[in-house]
């Protein structure tokens, strides 16, 4: 019996921001393109919602967009036509210590300087590179790494990305204000911070802030995979929400698909159509640590002790480089840290729309082992009185999200894990990380590079990779 002829050139599954970008970048060229998406509305991991009380407006899953601005494939697209609007806070980053002092990382690299002391120069010499280059380097990390003489110049950030986090951080700096901030921004890896790789996550998120900010999206994040699907829409492009796909073969004829998942759901989907070989990789796919995310309604801002903390819409809050390290390494060995590292957004204080007149919203998650079953709320919560006195007297109702929990929201965060798999360089050096032996079948997912955060760039190098078959 002859094929069915092809409804559509490109079917995309799932609408997170990798997938809406792959079907984007289809659209403008001309394809023909449908978005089928599981849930009720786009989104993925970049969705919004009222959690905790009518009026409060929380992100689920991102908040804070480092490289919302950085992406190629975002600046190549005007969003403020589709109704997204960037917000940058005053300073992109606060480190609160002990003692009621803090850290913050400014967008300027010498006014960042004028709080690390006697170890401002070598702060300097580390970032400044990086972000007088940013624009050429981040379009060539947002993607899989190919080994040619293109990676030239590449090489100086290279040789420090390889190193462990704590290397660089106990080997550059004496004191505890620079130590903290580099391991802070290094334990966004999601790995120990001991291990080799772990260092290219302070790097690359430092040199982002100090050249385009971490932005976040008025109203919500919500408002940037809206502001995309109003793009894809523009462009021809169809979207069916509450659009399981059980298998592949249920599909529409096409002659791409494009597949925003992670191994284990390609595994399912996919079942006896994969070679042997290649399904044996899959289920060898190796996911990291999870997550245990809080979000708080709250009467007043957060009291810090610092005051700079109120500068920031993100907050690092684990104290010390020593304290950081040991509370990541925990997870790794499937312990629970009685201080765990919190990362925390304040959005109101400089998006006023997520909250009624005088309240305010705030979200933090903490890693734990994959999978875990641990209620961290008391934990996360004694972190914040810790450097915030007070704060706890300000909740007004709160919001949980375990692994489980996260799993069960979107699939693609197995065990929790929102990072779509363990930060591995092998994973950005794949020749052609995003093709399937299946024929016409791609991966666009944060288990392909550049790996997770809010950018499309996966999304738009799996859509180029299926353009280049497609002639």
């Amino acid at each position: 019996m002859p094929a069915a002829k092809p409804q559509y050139d490109a079917v995309v599954v799932g609408s997170g921001p990798n997938g809406l970008a792959a079907a984007i970048t289809l659209a403008q060229a001309g394809k023909s393109v449908l978005v089928l998406e599981a849930a009720e509305s786009v989104g993925g991991g970049c969705r919004s919602s009222e959690l905790t009380l009518p009026g409060f407006v929380h992100d689920v899953c991102a908040a804070i967009h480092p490289m919302g601005v950085s992406s190629p494939f975002f600046r190549g697209l005007d969003l403020s036509k589709h109704g997204l609007e960037w917000v940058q806070p005053d300073a992109p980053l606060a480190h609160p210590l002990d003692g009621g002092t803090a850290v913050l990382l400014e967008r300027s690299v010498e006014k960042t300087c004028e709080r690390l002391g006697d170890d401002a120069a070598a702060y300097a010499r580390l970032m400044q590179p990086l972000t007088r280059n940013w624009q050429q380097l981040s379009a060539r990390l947002l993607g899989p790494l190919r080994l040619s003489p293109g990676m030239l110049p590449l090489m100086p950030f290279a040789m420090k990305a390889v190193r462990a986090a704590t290397s660089i951080a106990r080997g550059l700096f004496d004191g505890e204000p620079a130590r903290a901030l580099f391991a802070g921004l290094s334990a966004h890896s999601v790995m120990p911070l001991e291990r080799r790789g772990s260092a290219a996550f302070g790097l690359v998120l430092g040199a982002a802030a100090h050249a385009a900010g971490w932005p976040i999206a008025r109203g919500g994040s919500q408002r940037i995979a809206d502001a995309l699907e109003d793009c894809l829409r523009g462009l021809g492009g169809e979207i069916r929400t509450s659009s399981p796909v059980n298998r592949l073969d249920d599909l529409p004829p096409c002659r791409t698909v494009i597949l925003d998942i992670t191994p284990r759901q390609l595994m399912r989907i996919a079942g006896d159509r994969l070679p042997s070989g290649y399904s044996k990789r899959l289920a060898d796919y190796r996911y990291g640590p999870g997550a245990f995310k809080i979000d708080w309604a709250l009467e007043a801002p957060i009291p810090w002790r610092a005051a700079e903390c109120t500068r920031a819409a993100t907050v690092h809050v684990g104290g010390t480089l020593q304290e950081i390290a040991a509370a990541e390494g925990m997870v790794w060995r499937g312990e629970h840290p009685e201080r765990p590292f919190v990362i925390l957004a304040q959005q109101t204080p400089f998006d006023p729309s997520r909250a009624p007149e005088g309240r305010h919203t705030a979200w933090a998650y903490c890693h734990v082992p994959h999978g875990s079953l641990e209620d961290m709320t008391g934990r996360i919560e004694a972190q914040v009185e810790r450097f915030a006195p007070g704060f706890r007297n300000r909740i007004l109702r709160r919001h949980t999200m375990s692994p489980a929990d996260f799993e069960a929201y979107n699939p693609n965060y197995v065990g929790g894990d929102i990072a779509g798999g363990e930060q591995r360089i092998g994973r950005l050096l794949m020749r052609n990380p995003y093709a399937t032996p299946l024929k016409g079948v791609y991966l666009c997912s944060a288990a392909t590079p550049p790996g997770a955060g809010v950018h499309g760039m996966s999304g738009w190098h799996a859509a180029l990779a299926a353009l280049r078959d497609m002639r």
